[in-house]
């Protein structure tokens, strides 16, 4: 999640700063056959690359739409997850039975509560390919931690400690039945946007459609200071790494898109999202919650995962 509006310059090109070098050492090139050693027959009609821009140019944005429409999906996804998670925390707080309350079944609801606070990170931290279960022994017991440590999908495992949980309140009269069906009605919806979650994570964009439009970038790039060096001469130096860098960066926001569980900066902020959904389940448990930044390990304060 972006902690200041203005995104450096210096972040922005240091994405395609080897390309520029190239496209300028390149043009270069090319004007200096032009004109030092007179090779004007190098020269070719400006409706060449103009044909095969407008091509690119579709091509683009097809690719940007298609990546967006995959970051989106997952930001979408990670509100629902939000929405769930305050729902089955008001369930458990609330739909239990308080007319006797106990300390057995406050300590239940608090293990409940925070437990679905840790399924959250552990969720983000799952889809990044990094350790499901680091950091949440300040949520969850260590017995539980070690029980979800044998397991391959962590957040999966979870959710079934939550269906054996209610299982158990059933069976103290803590809830009835149809109360019981409602929240695991709940732990459902948080399984399907689970799934979903792993179908973007788990489904590439399309390798050969990125291998084509990345060669007919090169091909346009390669074709521009031959159509521009006889009308602007030197002049095309700067014009070509212009507009060489309006599509290098397109092309570099849709990879960074398509891909919205990487670790990355134009990542969804599942880390930040976690965070926001622990403070609330505290405050409804009436807990204080103390938030921490955590920002980048490439060590950028620009952002916070």
């Amino acid at each position: 999640m972006l902690l200041k509006k203005n995104i450096p310059l210096k972040y922005v090109f240091g994405k395609i700063k080897y390309e520029m070098l190239l496209v300028a050492v390149y043009t270069m090139a090319i004007s200096v056959l032009y004109f030092q050693f007179d090779l004007t027959f190098i020269s070719i009609p400006i409706a060449v690359p103009m044909v095969l821009g407008t091509v690119l140019s579709l091509l683009l944005a097809f690719r940007s739409n298609q990546a967006y429409d995959r970051w989106w999906e997952a930001r979408t996804i990670w509100g629902a997850i939000v929405n769930d998670s305050r729902t089955l925390t008001r369930q458990v707080l609330s739909l239990m039975d308080s007319t006797y309350p106990s300390e057995e079944m406050q300590h239940f609801q608090e293990r409940f509560v925070k437990r679905q606070a840790a399924w959250c990170y552990s969720l983000g931290q799952a889809l990044r390919k990094t350790d499901p279960v680091k950091g949440l022994d300040r949520l969850i017991t260590r017995r539980e931690l070690n029980h979800l440590m044998k397991y391959d999908n962590v957040p999966a495992a979870m959710l079934l400690l939550h269906g054996k949980d209610l299982k158990e309140a059933l069976n103290n009269g803590w809830i009835n039945q149809y109360q019981q069906v409602c929240m695991d009605e709940t732990l459902s919806r948080l399984c399907d946007s689970m799934g979903k979650c792993e179908r973007i994570k788990n489904t590439v964009f399309p390798a050969t459609y990125s291998l084509y439009t990345h060669f007919t970038l090169i091909f346009f790039i390669l074709l521009l200071p031959f159509s521009l060096v006889d009308v602007l001469g030197f002049m095309e130096i700067p014009l070509v790494i212009a507009i060489a860098s309006s599509f290098l960066l397109i092309e570099k926001m849709g990879i960074n898109l398509q891909d919205p569980f990487e670790n990355k900066p134009t990542d969804t902020p599942v880390t930040t999202i976690a965070r926001n959904i622990e403070k609330d389940l505290r405050q409804l448990l009436q807990e204080q919650y103390e938030p921490q930044e955590e920002v980048l390990e490439t060590g950028r304060r620009y952002y916070v995962l």
